[in-house]
């Protein structure tokens, strides 16, 4: 499963680059028994017609979902353990992904 978290509404040039993201995912992790690749939105904001617009031609599985920010000095009890350190996420990114900055180059 492929999720795009964007900071914005919904444009529809998001689909195409979900729709490249799940065919690279296929492509270099998919197993053979696999069910194909699933991909998620998730934007601030959403119109309806838009999104089928953007989808109707899209083989692959593609969600639009929104979503809502709230804002909390403090993690709920038990979460901040279960989450993993900036440390550890960024030991799972590939060198050849990140640019001189630490940052990733990998379009938002």
């Amino acid at each position: 499963m492929a999720v795009d978290l964007k900071m914005d509404a919904f444009r529809p040039d998001y689909a195409g680059k979900m729709d490249f993201y799940l065919a690279a995912l296929d492509d270099l992790e998919r197993e053979p028994g696999d069910n194909p690749s699933i991909g998620l939105i998730l934007c601030r904001d959403r119109n309806r017609v838009v999104v089928e617009y953007a989808l109707r031609a899209m083989q692959a599985p593609i969600g639009v979902a929104g979503y809502t920010v709230t804002v909390t000095d403090v993690l709920p009890p038990g979460l901040e353990s279960a989450l993993p350190t900036a440390a550890e996420i960024e030991a799972e990114i590939p060198a050849a992904a990140l640019d001189q900055d630490g940052r990733t180059d990998v379009p938002t």
